[in-house]
Parts: structure tokens; sequence; C-alpha cells
């Protein structure tokens, strides 16, 4: 994933944890993390990213 694209983030609570989607706004791809309330929002957005950059690099075209 470039560096430079743009990505929406979406926290919501959902018991003890918080329920991170992250939006590519290009290829409109969301994925959904889990992560725990002690989390801070630097931590969630990692994990979400890194969840959102291997669903983008495995629906990529093959041969890039």
């Amino acid at each position: 994933m470039g560096a430079g694209r743009e990505v929406l983030f979406e926290f919501r609570q959902a018991g003890p944890q918080i329920r991170v989607a992250a939006i590519d706004v290009e290829t409109g791809i969301e994925v959904v993390a889990i992560a725990p309330k002690t989390a801070s929002e630097a931590q969630m957005k990692t994990l979400a990213l890194a969840k959102l950059r291997r669903r983008i690099e495995r629906e990529a075209p093959q041969g890039r």
C-alpha cells in the first residue's frame, strides 16, 4: 500500500473491546479489528492498518 493513500477509521465500543474499522478510500476495501479498551488510539490504528495492508496486497492482481 503506497504512502499517501487515504484511510478512514471508525471506532465503536463493543463491550470490553473497541471495534476498529479501516477503510481504504481508493478501493473501498474495509477490514475490522478488535482491540482492548486499554489500547491507545495509535495502537488500534496500527493494528487495523496492518490488517488493511495485508488484505489489499492479497487482493492485488498478481504480477505487480
